[in-house]
C-alpha cells in the first residue's frame, strides 16, 4: 500500500520517527538498527515501509534498507511471531548476523533476543532456513562460512545484550579475530572484547 516515505525528519527517538512529507508527520515504528542508520532531524531521509492492520489499529513501521524490510516481513510470518517481536529480534540482531544464525542453526544467537525462547528460536530456524534461501541471501553460503562464524556472532549478540553498541561491538570482535584466528571460545573473545571496548 505505501512503499516508502520520503521527507523532513522530524522527530526521532529509537522506538519510533517522525517523517514530514506534503505537510503530514507520518509516525513510523523503527528497529534500533534504522534509528542508528538515520541521521539528525531536520534532514530529508527516507524509510521503506510496512502497514501493520489490525482491528483496533493501522501502524506503520519504517525500515532503512529493503533488506530489513524483507527479513521483518519473513519474521512475520512465523507463527506466534508479531511486527513488535520482529522489530525487536531486529533491534538486537543486525539483518546480516540475523541471517546467519538462521542458516548456520544457531538457536543461542537467537535465544540471546530477549523475550524469545527455545521454542520461538526453533520455529524461526525451521520456517525461514528455505524461504531465506530462495531470497537473495545465499544462506547456504552463510552456514558453510568459517567455522567461527558461529562463535562470533554468539559474542557480538553477548556483548550488544551488555548494552555495548553493536557495530563497535562487531568491529572489536573483527580485530580479535583477525590477530587471533577462529581458535578462541565465546567466552574469550566477549572477555578480550570487553577489554577494547
Amino acid at each position: 500500500m505505501i512503499n516508502h516515505i520520503k521527507g523532513k525528519l522530524i522527530e526521532k527517538t529509537p522506538a519510533y520517527v517522525v517523517i514530514e512529507t506534503g505537510g503530514v508527520g507520518y509516525l513510523l515504528n523503527v528497529s534500533v538498527n534504522t534509528f542508528s542508520q538515520l541521521k539528525d532531524t531536520e534532514t530529508e531521509c527516507k524509510l521503506y515501509t510496512h502497514l501493520s492492520i489490525k482491528e483496533d489499529a493501522y501502524t506503520l513501521y519504517g525500515f532503512a534498507t529493503e533488506q530489513e524490510r524483507m527479513i521483518f516481513r519473513q519474521l512475520i510470518s512465523v507463527s506466534g511471531v508479531g511486527p513488535n517481536t520482529a522489530r525487536l529480534i531486529l533491534s538486537s540482531l543486525s539483518v546480516d548476523n540475523l541471517v546467519a544464525a538462521i542458516a548456520t542453526g544457531n538457536l543461542k544467537v537467537i535465544e540471546g533476543v530477549k523475550g524469545i525462547g527455545k521454542k520461538t528460536a526453533q520455529r524461526l530456524v525451521m520456517e525461514l532456513k528455505e524461504k531465506l534461501s530462495k531470497n537473495e541471501y545465499n544462506v547456504s553460503d552463510m552456514a558453510v562460512g568459517s567455522t567461527g562464524a558461529a562463535d562470533r556472532l554468539e559474542a557480538v549478540s553477548a556483548l550488544t545484550i551488555l548494552g555495548f553498541n553493536r557495530q563497535a561491538a562487531d568491529a572489536a570482535v573483527s580485530k580479535i579475530l583477525e590477530k587471533e584466528g577462529s581458535g578462541l571460545s565465546v567466552e574469550d573473545l566477549v572477555k578480550r572484547a570487553l577489554r577494547m571496548l
